[in-house]
């Protein structure tokens, strides 16, 4: 089994962090793996600090420079270079444990899946509000709807390759700078037959900057989150049908978050939730989405 597990970075020097934990990491037996790194800066930023890095570890490292400031263009440039029978994603600000790609495969082995996705936890500051720990809004944990896994996230996948019938499908470039290109991109490759599971043991972990700590990030991101699920819906009457339902939900949830008066931890949660709906509806309607990415 040949594995490439590739890293898009844009001007975070937690990069080299997330290199020397995957260094660490356990391989399946009888696999060889290789990590590929795309620079998606407009300058090669990251290429000395990648190559100083990639001089004292075990496994090979690939440095790439695909500018820029569009994460769908350097998930496709990682694509275009993978040369193996699978593939692996990660974030640039992330630590993966020893076991976490032994995780990934044991699972695929076991549900015979065509891409296997893992949590991504959320390490939090001690002075982060309260009410956003006790909520763990920034953790990633992949779910099932109906008891079936329809997408994933590029902060930890495992996705079959080589020969497998979407070697030809790339990110969406039109969702590069607003996010979501993962989220759509899965749910195309589930349209096409692919077969997912998760693998809950094999979790990264991820530190949140205090940039991210605020009301307004989150509710940018959970519109954005509900714009990019309205492309599970890929017909008319299918966006239509998600429309409506995303629209009651969001006005259920306008009535719980006025209904929790003080509490700011419950008032956020409906709020939010709220947010997310209405990301829905205007992604169902094929409005814009905002740019978060690249700045």
């Amino acid at each position: 089994m040949k594995i490439d597990i590739t890293l898009c970075t844009f001007r975070r020097p937690e990069v080299v962090e997330t290199l020397r934990s995957i260094d660490g990491i356990d391989l399946p037996e009888g696999a060889t793996a290789r990590v590929v790194v795309i620079d998606n800066d407009h300058q090669p930023s990251a290429q000395e600090a990648v190559e100083a890095q990639a001089a004292s570890m075990r496994l090979p490292v690939t440095y790439l420079h695909a500018p820029a400031a569009n994460i769908a263009l350097a998930r496709n440039a990682g694509l275009e270079a993978a040369d193996a029978d699978w593939v692996a994603f990660l974030d640039d600000d992330e630590t993966v444990p020893r076991h976490w790609l032994t995780a990934l495969t044991a699972r695929q082995v076991e549900t015979g899946a065509d891409a296997v996705f893992g949590p991504s936890v959320a390490l939090y500051d001690p002075d982060a509000p309260e009410w956003i720990t006790a909520q763990d809004y920034h953790s990633n944990r992949p779910a099932p709807r109906n008891g079936v896994v329809e997408t994933g996230y590029t902060c930890n996948a495992f996705l079959r390759w080589g020969e497998a019938p979407w070697t030809a499908e790339r990110f969406d470039l039109a969702r590069g700078k607003s996010g979501g290109e993962d989220t759509e991109f899965f749910f195309r490759l589930h349209r096409m037959g692919a077969r997912f599971a998760i693998a809950e043991d094999a979790a990264v972990t991820e530190t949140v900057p205090e940039t991210r700590l605020t009301y307004e990030w989150l509710e940018r991101r959970r519109f954005r989150m509900g714009q990019s699920y309205a492309s599970s819906a890929p017909s008319p009457a299918a966006r239509a049908r998600l429309f409506a339902a995303a629209s009651a939900k969001a006005a259920y949830c306008r009535a719980r978050a006025i209904a929790a008066g003080r509490d700011e931890e419950l008032r956020n949660f409906w709020r939010l939730r709220g947010s997310l709906h209405r990301g829905v509806c205007s992604g169902c309607l094929s409005r814009p989405s905002e740019d978060l990415y690249g700045s």
